[in-house]
């Protein structure tokens, strides 16, 4: 199965039909590697993003927008440190959503991501995102009746309008150059047990431990519900959805690293082309610089040398 069959597989643009439940966290499309391996396969991977963020960078004709959701323990920092490592940070900014300031609680719930959007030519990431707003927010009634909205706006139909909302928003960012990239991490309940027990029996990862990970776990299913409800109503052609299995880290850090390359891919950027102003400009400067010849280079080399 070639690396645009696997991205396909877990690509999901159309809420029709879709199951999170038929995704399996486990799977690795039949690839059996060790770890050296998937280190150099993802090494390979990084290596051609890198040169496509640079025409991305350079053309500043598009901006990327990645969000990363997750159950806690799934990977969500692991995977951006592994797989935007060798980007050019000029380019790149990661925003973590944390719970809502007072301020950002007193304007709509878009806002803060509005804020911090990329610009052209940017890859923005966002470790959890705006969708903490019809999932965190749903299985914890008690954080909407905090953000302020009159009484009437907070009815049975909020979750189907926000929905609605974010859609929009969607479509209003694709309408003006942003790519959006969406990943779930889908983790299986066993292979978070397995984490957490980790951080608490290791002493090294114990500073990872935060007691709030196992009361959100207690909402599992609650939580695996809203992330159905909210995957199903925004997947769209534009704005993608990729469910990744993630109970073998090596594999999900292939695989998003595979489905940002495949996107930028298809978009055939190229670096700007030089207009002929331009061009007679860096033949005067290559003039002068050749003139300089070896001795301005020398002088240029002792002066360092002495200093």
């Amino acid at each position: 199965m070639g690396t645009a069959e696997i991205v396909e597989r877990f690509r999901v643009t159309d809420g029709d039909g879709f199951r999170l439940k038929h995704f399996d966290p486990a799977d690795t499309c039949g690839l059996d590697i060790d770890k050296d391996s998937a280190k150099q396969l993802l090494q390979g991977g990084v290596q051609r993003l890198r040169e496509l963020q640079e025409r991305l960078y350079a053309g500043k004709r598009w901006s990327l927008l990645i969000l990363l959701q997750a159950m806690d323990t799934a990977g969500k920092d692991s995977t951006i440190e592994h797989v935007m490592s060798g980007i050019n940070p000029q380019g790149c900014r990661v925003v973590s959503f944390k719970a809502p300031s007072q301020l950002e609680l007193s304007h709509n719930f878009l806002w803060r991501a509005t804020c911090a959007l990329p610009g052209r030519g940017e890859i923005g990431i966002f470790n959890r995102s705006y969708y903490e707003e019809v999932l965190v927010v749903r299985v914890h009634p008690e954080l909407l009746k905090k953000q302020g909205l009159a009484p009437q706006l907070m009815g049975k139909d909020i979750w189907q309008e926000r929905f609605t909302s974010i859609r929009a928003f969607e479509r209003h960012l694709i309408g003006n150059g942003t790519i959006i990239l969406k990943f779930f991490l889908n983790l299986s309940k066993a292979e978070q047990r397995r984490r957490l027990l980790e951080r608490i029996d290791r002493p090294e990862k114990n500073w990872k431990f935060d007691a709030a990970d196992l009361a959100e776990r207690r909402h599992w299913d609650a939580y695996q519900a809203s992330y159905q409800d909210a995957i199903a109503h925004t997947a769209s052609e534009a704005a993608p959805w990729h469910i990744v299995p993630a109970d073998n880290k090596w594999f999900s850090r292939l695989f998003v690293a595979a489905a940002i390359v495949d996107c930028l891919e298809k978009r055939n950027l190229e670096f700007p082309e030089v207009d002929e102003e331009a061009r007679e400009a860096m033949a005067r400067a290559r003039d002068e610089l050749m003139a300089e010849g070896d001795d301005g280079e020398s002088r240029l080399t002792k002066g360092r040398d002495d200093g």
